[in-house]
């Protein structure tokens, strides 16, 4: 898949589900369980170990199903962001802006989410060749700096990760992002299979309502 339409399916879908596991085992079953409640696009954490053999089984999993889009998250440099992409990532996302990583990324025409949470980084990453930027933590900086950053940079496309729940994604949405990141409101706290599959189930909703 292009990094065009790659793009297209993030933010059409709207949530990014950022997988951490405490095993590749326990990886594997969540991003089942939030494929399976419609959050499709899947951002596999660094932090989980032997994540590039995830990203592997789980691209080949889902080879056959356009709808299902899988990528590497927490990636802090170009090195981690060639590991992935040789694995099978689509899209990397990263906490911070590094340059390296960006110009590796589009240089295989990878889409790139580098995070920020000042306007100096949006701009940077912006000029660097950024597809969307990762607004984290967004609990900190909360809604009101998506409209206070689109107020100069009205064309970035943004997308918050942290504080981001099934309650409040749809809000993020309104405020001007293109998707939201969801993370432990969505695979944490302990949940079974089944419960992330219904709290999938609830992002996707909130996000549509949002749009409607």
């Amino acid at each position: 898949m292009d990094k065009i339409d790659v793009v297209k399916k993030i933010q059409e879908v709207g949530v990014c589900a950022v997988i951490r596991g405490k095993d590749a085992e326990e990886a594997m079953a969540m991003s089942d369980a939030c494929i399976a409640g419609g959050v499709t696009i899947i951002e596999l954490a660094f932090t989980t170990p032997q994540a590039h053999e995830v990203i592997a089984a789980l691209s080949k999993k889902y080879a056959d199903n356009p709808d299902v889009v899988i990528g590497a998250g927490t990636v802090l440099d170009a090195v981690t962001a060639r590991i992935a992409i040789l694995n099978g990532a689509q899209f990397i996302v990263s906490p911070a802006f590094d340059l390296e990583t960006v110009k590796l990324c589009n240089r295989y025409r990878i889409a790139v989410m580098p995070g920020t949470t000042t306007l100096n980084g949006v701009i940077a990453a912006l000029e660097a060749g950024a597809d969307v930027i990762k607004i984290f933590p967004g609990e900190i900086l909360g809604m009101k700096a998506i409209k206070a950053i689109h107020g100069p940079i009205p064309q970035a496309p943004l997308m918050p990760t942290g504080g981001v729940n099934a309650e409040n994604a749809g809000e993020w949405i309104k405020a001007g992002c293109v998707a939201v990141g969801a993370g432990g409101a969505l695979t944490g706290g302990g949940k079974t299979p089944a419960e992330i599959t219904e709290a999938a189930k609830k992002f996707i909703a909130s996000v549509k309502a949002a749009r409607q």
